[in-house]
């Protein structure tokens, strides 16, 4: 089986530097972050700038988007963390992770993850833990657990459940640790790949994560969290095809394919099913972001999804089928 994509709209004042993380959120709007500094969001209808931010002074390494749409958590390469609200295009929080004047052993961060219920953020550090911060604005960055993967390694990415029940993080040296947060307990790690994993997602029911690797490869997990707290058999599909390191991924909806983006300057649609690619996308430079669109997609469709990468333009994907 194959599936046609196709380039429908492209944003109309790119970056300056390399796109880092992008975001489709459920207001039909997208979000971006880039080596330049700065954050935007663009009207999915016509490709322009909706509102952005006045750039860090460091690249804005990661990105993170509530699920309805409201709020934006992004991380700047020093460590310090922001909380857009992007109904009132105001930054409600704002916190310098790295300053030990407040906290002795505070940890920069690096990957960061707003909790979908929306009290808490994720965010990854330099010694394998994950930290667990306010995400009030009243008391925005106050960290309130620790939870230690028993790895000193560094943290590459984090990624809440869709329930927010569970935060797993995969780090440099290629293991992925899941933690139950209610218990605060390690409750799998799985040592999948032979090389850093770079980005994590979950299934929408939260039982399947994909991981993707400097090794080439993208792993699907089983990670199904029983009554019993027996955790899910791990690693049940490898899928190969890229050429160089994959540096994004994310899955539909329905949970019927994947996407993920490459330094070998390709886009990937997976049919989970089948464990096998279905569409090749060529891109002019490496693709270091990827986000299927939150809208289940149209009858006859296979939904869409956008991209962004080393030239600085956020893109969308649509299916050629019916509308997506």
């Amino acid at each position: 089986m194959s599936l046609a994509f196709v380039n429908a709209l492209e944003c109309k004042e790119p970056h300056n530097d390399e796109i880092w993380s992008v975001a489709w959120t459920a207001n039909n709007t997208a979000v971006s972050t880039s080596a330049d500094g700065t954050v935007k969001q663009w009207d999915s209808t016509s490709g322009q700038a909706s509102m952005s931010r006045p750039p860090h002074n460091l690249a804005i390494v990661s990105l993170s988007v509530s699920p309805n749409g409201q709020y934006a958590l992004y991380n700047g390469l020093d460590g310090t963390t922001y909380l857009w609200d992007l109904e009132n295009d105001t930054v409600v929080g704002r916190h310098e992770s790295y300053d030990r004047s407040v906290v002795k052993d505070a940890e920069p961060s690096y990957s960061v993850s707003l909790n979908p219920k929306g009290a808490t953020y994720a965010g990854t550090s330099n010694s394998g833990n994950v930290n667990i911060y306010s995400a009030s604005p009243d008391s925005f960055g106050t960290r309130q657990v620790v939870l230690p993967s028993g790895r000193n390694r560094h943290g590459m990415h984090c990624a809440h459940s869709p329930d927010g029940t569970r935060v797993a993080l995969s780090n440099e040296a290629g293991q992925v640790f899941i933690f139950d947060l209610e218990s605060q307990a390690l409750t799998s790690t799985y040592s999948s790949h032979a090389m850093c994993i770079r980005s994590l997602a979950w299934s929408y029911d939260g039982q399947l994560l994909l991981t993707a690797s400097d090794d080439k490869r993208l792993i699907l997990h089983d990670v199904r969290s029983t009554p019993s707290g027996k955790p899910g058999s791990g690693a049940v599909a490898t899928l190969t095809g890229h050429s160089s390191w994959v540096l994004s991924t994310s899955i539909s909806p329905d949970g019927r394919l994947a996407v993920s983006g490459s330094a070998d300057k390709t886009i990937k649609v997976w049919d989970l099913s089948a464990r096998a690619a279905v569409s090749t996308l060529q891109e002019s430079g490496e693709v270091w972001s990827v986000s299927w669109s939150p809208k289940p997609a149209a009858p006859g469709s296979a939904g869409a999804f956008i991209s962004g990468g080393q030239d600085g333009h956020v893109r969308w994907w649509r299916s050629a089928g019916a509308g997506a």
